[in-house]
């Protein structure tokens, strides 16, 4: 699926430029392969196969956002637009 925003710049250098300022460290490598799952992926139901992400949906007022588990404590987080078969809102959150 292509990727049409982020909200964190340093995210949106990572993905186009390779460059990794702006990122956690201990998060690029991680990242990389994430985005290069995400680039081929071609339906939203490929995330289950992705145990050790620990892939699940966000519930209450951030329903339909899509979490990936990035370290321990940090999370990738995105929507995917069905009808466009996009990729959207992509973030960076620390949810400690």
């Amino acid at each position: 699926m292509k990727v049409r925003n982020f909200i964190h710049n340093g995210l949106q250098r990572l993905y186009s430029e390779g460059n990794a300022k702006g990122i956690p460290p201990d998060t690029v490598d991680k990242l990389r392969k994430m985005f290069a799952f995400l680039d081929t992926m071609n339906d939203a139901d490929e995330l289950r196969s992705l145990t050790s992400w620990k892939p699940h949906t966000l519930t209450g007022n951030r329903k339909g956002t899509v979490s990936l588990s990035v370290t321990r404590n940090r999370r990738l987080t995105f929507r995917i637009d069905t009808a466009e078969q996009e990729i959207c809102d992509v973030n960076l959150e620390d949810y400690h």
